[in-house]
């Protein structure tokens, strides 16, 4: 049986990656993101690749589309939470709205996307997995990450323990993936000084690349990630290593 894997945030620089990860595993992806046209986009050249348009700020969108998914694929395999983004206003002046919309975006959805995935991976063969994109942000204080998105990953790697513990016995799997500089696209919301000092503390010299991580992703979703849950998993070339 083709195992099937749900990505969020499919069409954006990671959300691409850890997509042709899987599918060059041979999983189905089905990939969401509220960008419609780059999904249809990326479908054009993928096999195996199914684009769902979501707003994943929305829980009832999101009920609705894991319904469809259980309807046309008879359950789900994998998961991967990497729909997010970084807001920059600092604290204390963050408006209201402002840490509503990152909570929203970044564990919200995350959080209703595992309520809709455990519900659709029971019964299904296998460990099936949850990985959920946290950040090093959550972790590393001496690097300029917004107090709300921190804390918007930090809630992300506490579900991700809660569930894993929770459906152990269940053989569902779920671990966290907290990567440091990576080249995406959100690095256009940092100043070029943020950015060349947060490159300049990394270790290697240069930010890591989305398929690198795609690659830690793949080996979870793989039966050799069968047996690691509830990890946080820290990838910054030994940044913060004490």
């Amino acid at each position: 049986m083709t195992r099937v894997a749900l990505v969020t945030g499919a069409a954006g620089g990671m959300g691409r990656a850890i997509t042709d990860r899987l599918l060059s595993d041979g999983l189905l992806v089905i990939g969401v993101d509220i960008d419609g046209p780059s999904l249809l986009a990326m479908a054009a050249d993928r096999d195996g690749f199914t684009p769902e348009a979501v707003d994943l700020t929305d829980p009832d969108a999101i009920a609705d589309l894991f319904d469809r998914v259980t309807t046309a694929h008879g359950g789900l395999d994998a998961l991967v939470n990497n729909a997010g983004t970084c807001f920059m206003s600092d604290f204390p002046d963050i408006p209201a709205q402002e840490l509503d919309r990152q909570m929203a975006i970044n564990f919200s959805s995350a959080f209703h996307c595992c309520q809709g995935a455990v519900k659709a991976m029971l019964g299904r063969p296998g460990v099936r997995k949850i990985v959920n994109i946290s950040s090093n942000g959550a972790y590393n204080f001496e690097v300029f990450d917004p107090p709300h998105y921190r804390a918007s990953k930090a809630a992300m790697d506490t579900l991700t323990k809660d569930l894993a513990r929770r459906y152990a016995r269940d053989k569902i799997a779920v671990n966290s993936i907290a990567p440091a500089m990576t080249e995406t696209p959100l690095f256009d919301v940092l100043t070029k000084d943020v950015l060349a000092r947060a490159i300049s503390a990394m270790p290697h010299g240069h930010a890591m690349q989305p398929s690198e991580i795609a690659a830690w992703v793949g080996f979870l979703i793989s039966p050799a990630g069968d047996v690691s849950s509830g990890n946080i998993i820290i990838l910054n070339q030994g940044r913060d290593v004490r």
